[in-house]
């Protein structure tokens, strides 16, 4: 005898869950930590592993958060990082070079040794996993 589906829910998958797929972020963030910034093999990879997030979070294949709704606070978040991005963007497209340098030229340095690198790979790959599962 079939269930109505409103009923069924998704059990939860035993690779949706923290202790699998934290340690998957971090492998992965220690590979791509160890290539060239801005390299060929670079950007194919942040390519590949965005473009895999993105088909995974498309397919409905892992369970999704429960929904919540984006308090009016919010706005106090999103203006600075538009106002910077807004910057950023101004900087890179005047290319004003040393005299205002944008904020990858300023990281550049710290960027340039693996770890660092790798640890930046992570937390943009978990910013994206946590898009994925909203």
């Amino acid at each position: 005898m079939e269930q109505p589906s409103e009923i069924v829910t998704d059990a939860p998958r035993a690779w949706d869950r923290p202790a699998v797929s934290v340690p998957v972020l971090a492998g992965l963030s220690l590979v791509g930590g160890q290539f060239p910034s801005f390299s060929t093999q670079a950007n194919l990879y942040t390519l590949g592993t965005g473009g895999v997030l993105i088909w995974f979070g498309l397919s409905q294949r892992p369970a999704r958060r429960s929904e919540r709704r984006i308090g009016s606070g919010v706005i106090w978040w999103v203006l600075p990082v538009a106002v910077f991005g807004l910057v950023e963007g101004a900087t890179f497209v005047a290319g004003a070079g040393d005299r205002f340098p944008t904020f990858s030229r300023l990281a550049d340095p710290w960027l340039e040794h693996p770890l660092i690198r790798s640890a930046g790979y992570f937390a943009w790959l978990s910013a994206f996993w946590g898009l994925v599962r909203r």
